[in-house]
């Protein structure tokens, strides 16, 4: 993905795929769904779309191989389905699968939640993954980008901020840095944003709580924006993407182009 400009990334949050303890045993509805909100997203302009199989609750620190399996059939529809950039995150960390599933389907980048470092979570005590995925990227060498969190959502942090940025990318060797706020749908602190955009030698993503609103404050301090909830219809992350949200949004984002911003 070329960072030349301002890019805005849409989410394909996924329905529970098989192997999920809600999977309801019909992947060809988890797959019309995906390629639904894969096609609005280009539609409306948006450079970008990540894949994440959202609707896997509760989540494991790692996927089993039905999930792969599945993960995998689904990205592949929506890679031939859309022209535009497309990207894998497997919740919780399971960027080897990430990588794995990007690799077979030809995407384009994936996230990581937490490449270095340490994050206290819902799933226990979550591990930086960053010597594993190189040796994985050494093996399957790829023009795959890796966006990985600084200071998760859904976690507890310990470790100094500014540390975790260049630990992240100097360390991890990570292709840009996630910043996001406490949740999904969370608005970043925008402190924490300057201050990554300021150090940061790679690019700055906001990672959750981009809206309509905020965007335009947000703009100077990120090359991109990973944006889920607020596109949905009525604000709902577990609806389809809303059409016209969705629209407004990216309108929004070329005035400020427009602008030189």
């Amino acid at each position: 993905m070329d960072f030349g400009r301002k890019v805005l990334i849409g989410m394909v949050h996924l329905k529970p795929l098989p192997g999920a303890y809600l999977y309801d045993g019909d992947l060809d509805s988890v797959i019309e769904r995906a390629l639904s909100d894969a096609r609005t997203l280009e539609e409306a302009g948006f450079d970008a779309i990540m894949v994440e199989n959202f609707g896997d609750v509760p989540f494991s620190k790692y996927v089993d191989k039905t999930t792969v399996a599945a993960f995998t059939a689904v990205a592949k529809a929506v890679r031939d389905e859309v022209s535009i950039s497309v990207g894998i995150n497997v919740l919780r960390n399971d960027g080897m699968a990430a990588y794995s599933i990007a690799y077979a389907v030809k995407a384009d980048f994936i996230r990581v939640n937490v490449l270095s470092g340490v994050a206290y979570t819902d799933q226990g005590v979550i591990e930086g993954i960053a010597y594993e995925l190189a040796r994985l990227r050494k093996l399957l060498p790829a023009r795959i980008k890796v966006f990985a969190d600084v200071h998760v959502k859904h976690a507890v942090h310990f470790g100094d901020f500014e540390d975790s940025i260049r630990d992240t990318v100097e360390r991890g060797l990570a292709d840009a840095v996630v910043i996001s706020g406490r949740a999904t749908g969370s608005p970043v602190d925008l402190e924490r944003l300057r201050l990554a955009k300021k150090i940061s030698p790679v690019p700055v993503i906001v990672g959750s709580g981009t809206s309509y609103d905020n965007l335009p404050m947000l703009w100077n301090y990120a090359d991109g924006f990973i944006v889920g909830t607020w596109i949905k219809r009525c604000g709902k992350v577990k609806n389809e993407i809303d059409p016209e949200r969705a629209e407004r949004l990216i309108r929004l984002a070329k005035e400020l182009r427009k602008r030189g911003l």
